[in-house]
């Protein structure tokens, strides 16, 4: 049995989803555990700053999904993620 930790608001999460061309980074920043986040957008020389400034380490790529037909797997995505699918299948 694996055992949940305490939420700790001092653990701190950067997670870099992209490092677009204009300079900009989009992250999700989490405070506690990665799994609860806010997506932000920086330009590069103040993402690096704010990573000093929270003591963080920054990581590549997405949280891994909870497995399909979960209750949990229900709560796998984010407003980016919510956006583009809306404007993908939009006529």
């Amino acid at each position: 049995m694996i055992e949940a930790l305490a939420f700790n608001p001092n653990r701190r999460f950067i997670r870099v989803i992209k490092a677009r061309a204009d300079g900009m980074v989009e992250l999700e920043f989490a405070l506690g555990e990665p799994q609860l986040f806010v997506e932000l957008v920086l330009p590069k020389a103040q993402f690096e700053q704010f990573c000093k400034d929270q003591q963080v380490t920054p990581t590549e790529g997405a949280l891994p999904e909870n497995a399909a037909g979960t209750t949990a797997h229900e709560w796998d995505w984010s407003l980016r993620e919510a956006r583009d699918q809306h404007f993908r299948h939009e006529p």
